[in-house]
């Protein structure tokens, strides 16, 4: 952050650390750095704190603003540079602004569901699983690994969305277990077709 130190004594002012934008500095109270002597103005001066450094604005000061005994109107600042505000001598220790941009976490949505040509879907976070569950609130699609199950004392067990923790319905396309590989549909397909014939009489 910039900071000017105040040189002169008795103005139980040591430091000046100017925050970004105009900082207004004189004998009056409004100021934002109020300097109780009688050679600065009421509205001395305006320091400007900005990503390019610091400049010195003079308000129009009766006894002048000064910089390495030069006087000014407006003036870049650089730091070792001695400022004079009538007869009060700041020297300047910094000229960074210290500008932060806040940052913002998301999260970042799952991939949409993939669908099977038979019509089921696995989940968007684990491939490797079938979608068994559906948010009532948001409608993600999740497996049983996603899912955050409550077990509800004498009752059914409730299950409940991993992003907005409300209600999740079943949408009955698996029990979320490992998808079958091919030879796991062949094996049930020939079940299926073979395995309840009657035998012969």
């Amino acid at each position: 952050m910039a900071r000017l130190l105040v040189k002169t004594g008795g103005l139980n002012l040591p430091l000046l650390e100017l925050r970004l934008g105009v900082n207004r500095v004189g004998r009056g109270e409004e100021n934002d750095f109020p300097i109780h002597h009688a050679s600065v103005s009421r509205l001395h001066c305006e320091f400007i704190l900005s990503a390019e450094g610091v400049t010195l604005h003079d308000c129009h000061s009766t006894n002048g603003s000064f910089v390495n005994g030069q006087p000014v109107n407006e003036s870049r600042l650089e730091v070792g540079n001695e400022v004079r505000l009538g007869k009060v001598v700041l020297l300047v220790e910094s000229t960074e602004a210290d500008i932060s941009i806040p940052k913002i976490e998301r999260e970042v949505p799952a991939p949409p569901p993939i669908m099977l040509p038979d019509g089921a879907l696995l989940c968007p976070r684990h491939d490797e699983n079938y979608a068994a569950f559906r948010c009532t609130h948001c409608q993600e699609i999740m497996c049983t690994s996603c899912v955050r199950m409550m077990r509800v004392k004498g009752g059914k067990p409730l299950f409940l969305c991993c992003i907005c923790h409300h209600k999740c319905e079943s949408i009955g396309t698996d029990d979320g277990k490992t998808k079958k590989g091919f030879f796991g549909f062949l094996q049930e397909t020939v079940r299926s077709r073979f395995g309840h014939r009657k035998p012969p009489t």
